[in-house]
């Protein structure tokens, strides 16, 4: 085990500028259907008659070829704009939402959550441990049976979620959000969602559940494509699989913890499936809508961010414009060091390759980003 502990050179962070100007439901279950490959025949392989062949000389054996491996049909879907992933065509246009998930352990097990394309955690309080809290980017919302529980935001996520002109879907929040949310960017839909008696106090028990949204978004004046403040793709998704270890500068990272003390968020990998398992509180974090499949990510974000204090109370914001900090892009077992910037509000976060400076390219699949607080950054733990 070891603690990696990394300082910010200045040289970078005028890189990091000049690149950044430049390239400037209970509910209910659900049942996803996938395409199944075709199958070719080989009628030698079932005839009846064996005694008509003729013994296979050598000459036919070297001349034989294997048949063509078909390609998967993507008939009718395209590539997602979020995770890079196959999806229905129908979605193209859809805008995602950005789901406020409260992560008290009353408040688990949380429903859903494996619907998420990217999930972001961070720290909701200076209070009770730095409690975080966890918002998760929906596209295909639409199939939603049952998503929580739903609590409150903070600015924060009001700056995140229009990173993906994301309609940001919560149960109210401290007066020091009110500014963000009159922001001509600024999508969200507070309270009015389902409420299901799960024995807990009301607060533990509002849900995104079945045709919520459709009703929601039919009252709003929202609409349910990308609008003028979409800033288009966020992440750069690479054609091959990346493979780290290729690379000098990369490091093992088959378990990395978060000081997030309240929670002690961990996230280990795992070899069979190439993606890396959440833990909180010391257990497997499972989804009991989809047969308590355990959450899992393909790419690992981790960024040291600094943070203003807003009262004592534990009211925070992070500084989430900001540029040349540091993270890590973790993939398939590997980790290197990349930079972040934010340039406004609404603009994406951008990850640079420390090595190269450019924008980072990631694999194909889910996402976990964390944002770390930098008085704590050196206490992230990487085996």
């Amino acid at each position: 085990m070891k603690k990696l502990n990394r300082k910010r050179n200045g040289a970078v962070l005028l890189l990091v500028i000049a690149l950044a100007a430049a390239s400037l439901g209970g509910c209910g279950d659900k049942n996803n259907k996938k395409d199944e490959p075709k199958t070719e025949i080989n009628f030698s392989d079932i005839t009846n008659n064996p005694g008509d062949a003729e013994p296979e000389t050598e000459a036919s054996t070297q001349t034989q070829t294997e048949a063509p491996v078909e390609e998967e049909n993507h008939e009718g879907m395209y590539r997602s704009e979020i995770t890079n992933e196959w999806i229905d065509e129908s979605l193209k246009n859809q805008r995602p939402i950005a789901v406020m998930v409260d992560n008290e352990s009353i408040a688990l097990p949380h429903y859903g959550l494996t619907e998420a394309d990217v999930v972001y955690e961070i720290m909701n309080s200076t209070k009770n441990g730095r409690i975080t809290r966890l918002m998760a980017i929906v596209k295909d919302w639409g199939s939603i049976t049952q998503f929580g529980s739903i609590r409150s935001t903070r600015s924060t996520n009001i700056m995140l979620a229009a990173e993906w002109n994301a309609v940001l879907c919560h149960d109210g929040g401290p007066f020091y959000i009110n500014d963000w949310i009159a922001k001509k960017y600024s999508a969200n839909f507070s309270g009015g969602f389902s409420r299901v008696d799960n024995g807990k106090k009301r607060e533990f028990t509002e849900y995104i559940c079945a045709g919520d949204l459709d009703s929601k978004f039919a009252n709003s004046k929202y609409t349910t494509e990308y609008n003028e403040y979409y800033p288009g793709q966020h992440y750069v998704f690479s054609d091959t699989e990346i493979d780290l270890s290729e690379r000098s500068d990369s490091f093992d990272c088959t378990e990395i913890q978060l000081p997030f003390s309240h929670n002690q968020s961990t996230l280990k990998y795992n070899e069979e499936t190439g993606t890396y398992d959440y833990y909180e509180y010391g257990e497997a974090h499972t989804d009991p809508v989809h047969d308590n499949a355990q959450l899992t990510f393909k790419n690992l974000l981790i960024q040291d961010c600094t943070f203003s204090q807003l009262d004592e109370n534990g009211y925070m914001i992070y500084n989430a414009i900001d540029s040349g900090r540091d993270a890590y892009y973790i993939t398939n077992g590997k980790a290197i060091e990349v930079q972040w910037i934010k340039p406004s509000e609404n603009e994406p976060t951008i990850y640079l390759d420390k090595q190269t400076g450019e924008q980072i390219e990631m694999n194909t699949g889910k996402t976990y980003v964390s944002l770390v607080p930098s008085d704590t950054w050196d206490d992230v733990v990487i085996k």
